[in-house]
């Protein structure tokens, strides 16, 4: 049984939900605006909104899904609703069409959910956790009123154990509030703004991933991590369980479809594989987990999951450079920038077809790996990497944007200087985020002088999303920050990744200040690709090019003259494509003096970006897809 299988069997056997507990007439809902919508958006259910199994490496069959309409209220941060106003579709955020609300959060508000819920009656004697994919950003969550628990990031996912909060046989309210300041203060928000304009969007505050409940035994997997040695022909597994009692065993199998292929027990279990099948783009290859614990012989939890083998490592080619291995062997990672927005959902894609949509057309178009640009997906997204053998750069969402002098004026510039961006900042902010980006050399580059509370959550936030994301085999490069945007202890924060993870390459910097440390050296360069900054010690990419615009009729988020591109702005996608292939002629030039991997701008317009290969409402394709394919192949391969 495939991992697919296991998926659609858990959904078969989930418990359903209705999408709220007032009358049917209260239960009308619409999409927010005027803005332009994917196709996708008129499948939107109410009653049976985003209803796939949301942990995909932890598949258990029974669960909740408490997606659906809420009530909701926005009130001043300090205050609590009298009443609420009406209804928000969970999980899209309160800016997005798709919430049915599409109102503005303000440093100065909080925004509250309510609704009912039953537990089942088959539950009794489980433990009962409530789950949540993500909340951005701080998020207080009660039960009939009384604080379970809270939890600051806007993009790890976080659990409560409510069983001691719960009663036979009662109706239970299901309370939560949400605090965000989003580019107001420290907390990590990557391309969100209060004000947004050219390459920063809508900000997204609140519930924008699944929640969710399930039963558990005291004794339960809570994760694993799953880390292939292909010396030695092994799976090896590190299991986390909680309420484990002395005598407990864990057990793991692993299966190549229904054939066993290799079992042991343990926390930390070691399968041996005989002929071994590996995990590439060509070839994504997955095994599946069957992990279980045992007490006396007895079933008290089982859950199932994947595995892959597969590994990430470097090496000089024949004329010293140092390049990436998949598995052994050399590959050029080349794929464009995917900032992950949607105009319908903002964070959420609006059904789970169409966010699978978009990782189909980019290996369509020929690419073999995705930069997933200062923002995070949810589980589900990795899990269709790895169906679909897409490999995954991850980056941190920053701390910082970057609304400094962008005009080039000398060798250096200032990042974060420029006052006109300033007017929604406060000055001790704007402080701490005023650094120099030296982008093309590791002379004249400053850090940011982050205070250290910034610091401390920084550090927290990134290792909750690589501890909930490791173990997705996509992922083969981290990217701890981006362009100078809040960039600080370079070499401390790279250090610190690497420890969090070393099974993957560590980019310190994309196209930010240089320090020798991490794996990688990222150069960025518009329009077309260049690498001004070469390190025979490093990695040497390419993290950013191109971004040739072309604003399709129709598709527009806005109908204005604030639409852009980088470079001259295209009329036609053969225009765009002819200007594609030269920039990738240039691009073997580079590959072959030592460039390892190349990221392109971008896969969709975002907002008023109109540099996508594909219209933000994803209606339209600017370029022939098999004609792509061959360029980006070909640059691949020679």
């Amino acid at each position: 049984m495939t991992t697919k299988h296991l998926l659609g069997f858990a959904l078969l056997l989930a418990t359903s939900v209705s999408c709220c507990n007032q009358p049917e007439e209260t239960c009308q809902w619409t999409p927010a605006g005027d803005k332009i919508m994917t196709s996708w958006a008129e499948q939107v259910d109410p009653a049976n909104v985003l209803p796939e199994y949301p942990r995909p490496q932890l598949v258990r069959a029974d669960w909740q899904n408490l997606n659906g309409l809420w009530d909701y209220a926005i009130t001043e941060k300090d205050a609590k609703p009298e009443a609420y106003e009406g209804k928000i579709l969970v999980p899209f955020a309160a800016e997005s069409a798709l919430s049915g609300v599409g109102r503005p959060v303000t440093e100065k508000d909080a925004l509250w959910y309510s609704r009912e819920f039953r537990v089942p009656r088959q539950w009794k004697g489980k433990r009962v956790m409530l789950n949540f994919g993500a909340v951005d950003w701080h998020a207080q969550v009660y039960v009939d009123g009384q604080l379970v628990g809270e939890h600051k990031g806007g993009y790890d996912p976080f659990s409560f154990d409510v069983t001691d909060y719960l009663a036979k046989g009662k109706t239970h309210n299901l309370t939560v509030r949400v605090y965000d300041q989003t580019n107001l203060w420290y907390q990590p928000c990557g391309k969100q703004i209060f004000n947004p304009r050219s390459i920063w969007y809508t900000p997204v505050t609140g519930i924008w991933q699944t929640v969710w409940m399930e039963p558990v035994e005291a004794a339960h997997v809570e994760s694993y991590m799953a880390v292939s040695d292909l010396s030695e022909g092994k799976v090896k597994v590190s299991v986390e369980a909680a309420g484990l009692a002395e005598g407990d065993v864990c057990k793991v199998e692993l299966y190549d479809g229904q054939t066993l292929v290799a079992e042991a027990e343990g926390l930390e279990a070691e399968l041996a594989v005989a002929e071994p099948k590996l995990w590439s783009p060509d070839s994504p290859f997955l095994y599946d987990l069957k992990l279980t614990v045992l007490r006396d012989g007895k079933v008290m939890d089982q859950a199932a999951g994947y595995a892959a083998m597969r590994e990430i490592s470097v090496a000089r080619d024949e004329n010293g450079h140092k390049r990436m291995l998949l598995n052994g062997e050399p590959l050029f990672q080349y794929g464009p920038l995917d900032q992950g927005w949607w105009p319908d959902g903002l964070y959420t894609a609006p059904t789970e077809e169409a966010m699978v949509w978009d990782i189909v057309k980019t290996k369509e178009l020929g690419f073999n790996m995705i930069r997933k640009h200062i923002k995070v997906e949810p589980q589900s997204w990795y899990y269709w990497c790895d169906v679909h053998g897409m490999l995954v750069w991850q980056d941190m969402p920053s701390i910082a944007d970057n609304h400094g002098d962008r005009s080039h004026k000398g060798r250096f510039f200032k990042n974060f200087g420029g006052p006109r961006w300033f007017s929604n900042r406060s000055d001790e902010l704007v402080a701490a985020q005023t650094n120099e980006w030296s982008r093309d050399s590791f002379i004249g580059g400053t850090d940011c002088d982050v205070p250290f509370e910034w610091k401390q959550n920084y550090y927290k936030e990134w290792k909750d999303i690589i501890d909930a994301l490791k173990g997705f085999q996509c992922i083969v490069v981290w990217v701890p920050f981006n362009e100078a945007w809040g960039q600080f202890d370079t070499k401390v924060a790279s250090d610190y990744t690497k420890s969090l993870d070393p099974t993957r390459l560590v980019n310190a910097a994309s196209g930010g200040n240089f320090e020798l440390c991490g794996d990688i050296q990222d150069v960025h360069h518009y329009p077309a690709p260049m690498m001004n900054a070469f390190e025979r010690k490093m990695i040497n990419a390419i993290g950013e090019y191109g971004g040739i615009g072309y604003p399709v009729d129709g598709h527009l988020w806005k109908i204005s003259d604030t639409n852009w591109g980088y470079g001259e702005v295209m009329s036609s996608g053969e225009q765009v494509l002819d200007l594609y292939g030269q920039f990738a002629e240039r691009l073997k030039v580079l590959k072959g003096t030592g460039v390892a991997a190349a990221v392109y701008t971008q896969t969709t317009d975002v907002e008023v970006e109109v540099n996508g290969l594909i219209t933000y409402d994803r209606k339209v394709v600017k370029v022939d897809p098999a004609c792509m394919a061959i360029i980006n192949k070909s640059v691949i391969n020679e």
